[in-house]
């Protein structure tokens, strides 16, 4: 299958502007095509990352490690998660089959490393006795503003701290955490039946509902090294519980461009609303803003995730078509699962919130599967800075 780059994906990837990438084309070294069904050029990938290549090739050591902690070069070994050709595997394993079938405490088992029924088959861990009133004060409020906090107060690092050597305890310590944080995503204590049956009767939704919500969790559990992963895979190199990585974690999810990108998508359904979607589309990027929930620069032809969940969701909202195709008519790009978490939100009536709920819920596991994977490095991650402040006079 032959994949296209949009211009921005493409100038994305060589870290260069719009007008570079256009000089690049008029000296030969890119290729463009024009399609009908899009406003700009197309690039072949292909040829965007052998240019790629060559420009790293050239340049200075300093200047091809910082464009390596931007969507560049691979910068450590992980067995957890590949994303190629567009298609991602959890340890090896195509997530879309896993989705149609796996719980997310099966999830855990795979990416764990571990016996399926080793950590969740331990009885659900309690709340402090002051966490119902921190619970209390907390409700109602968005899963983006309270899950980090509650989870914080009602978790600790016993099960999950370097000292643990048991291994055994160490998974029980894990389903722990995937528990409580699904108890304070819910509002609830912390219980043994499955997390996406818990959130179905928590969020009144019926089977077809529970099954969305499970699959969904399937999707977001991990994404190669993004931001939350790396941050707890730092945290985690410290020596640091695993139980703390979750919470760094869940702090870099919460940012703007990561997993509260949710928040912003429900804005902008809120704003756009049913009628004149594209001509309010095209004023708000005439006023430099940007579509949230469109393009993911890992799936140029469209987010594998938000594909399998629209699926399912979309034939029953014919009408939000119409918001999917404005937005890829003014920007060339697909939803992302960002989008598709929103969708499933309004599709299921669930709570504001919610969207960011279900992603940082089966994120969690893949915090927790990367801290288990650094665990097994003596190494801490600590990069280098190149120093770009006044230089010393003395």
């Amino acid at each position: 299958m032959t994949i296209y780059l949009s211009s921005k994906e493409a100038a994305t990837r060589l870290g260069v502007s719009r007008q570079t990438l256009y000089a690049y084309v008029s000296r030969g070294l890119l290729r463009s095509q024009a399609k009908e069904t899009h406003r700009e050029s197309l690039y072949l990938a292909s040829d965007v990352e052998k240019l790629a290549l060559q420009r790293a090739t050239g340049r200075r050591p300093k200047e091809i490690a910082k464009a390596a902690l931007n969507w560049g070069t691979p910068v450590l070994e992980s067995a957890i998660t590949l994303i190629e050709h567009e298609r991602m595997f959890y340890r090896g394993v195509d997530v879309l089959a896993l989705a149609e079938t796996h719980r997310l405490e099966d999830l855990a088992a795979h990416l764990w490393s571990c016996d399926r029924d080793a950590g969740f088959n331990a009885p659900a861990p309690t709340f402090p006795a002051a966490m119902l009133a921190v619970m209390d004060a907390y409700r109602g409020r968005r899963a983006e503003q309270a899950l980090l906090p509650l989870f914080t107060v009602a978790s600790d690092d016993d099960g999950t701290s370097l000292r643990q050597t048991s291994s055994r305890h160490l998974i029980e310590g894990c389903a722990a955490i995937v528990r409580t944080l699904a108890a304070c995503l819910l509002g609830t204590i912390p219980d043994a039946a499955p997390i996406h049956q818990q959130c179905a009767v928590a969020w009144r939704v019926d089977r077809d509902g529970a099954e969305l919500i499970r699959m969904a969790l399937v999707l977001c559990a991990d994404h190669e090294l993004n931001a939350s992963s790396f941050t707890a895979r730092c945290i985690t190199s410290a020596g640091a519980s695993l139980r703390a990585a979750v919470i760094g974690g869940l702090a870099a999810l919460t940012g703007a461009r990561h997993g509260a990108t949710t928040a912003r998508d429900e804005a902008l359904w809120d704003d756009i609303g049913s009628s004149d979607i594209e001509r309010k589309m095209r004023e708000r990027i005439a006023g430099g803003l940007d579509i949230p929930g469109f393009g993911h620069p890992l799936y140029p032809g469209g987010d594998i995730r938000a594909d399998a969940l629209l699926r399912r969701i979309m034939p029953h909202h014919p009408e939000w078509q119409d918001f999917v195709k404005a937005a890829f008519t003014l920007t060339g790009q697909h939803p992302s699962v960002d989008f598709a978490l929103v969708a499933l939100r309004r599709h299921l009536n669930l709570p504001i919130g919610a969207a960011f709920g279900i992603f940082a819920l089966g994120r969690s596991v893949g915090w927790l599967a990367h801290g288990l994977e650094q665990r097994n490095s003596p190494d801490i991650i600590r990069p280098r800075a190149s120093y770009a402040g006044n230089r010393p006079t003395s």
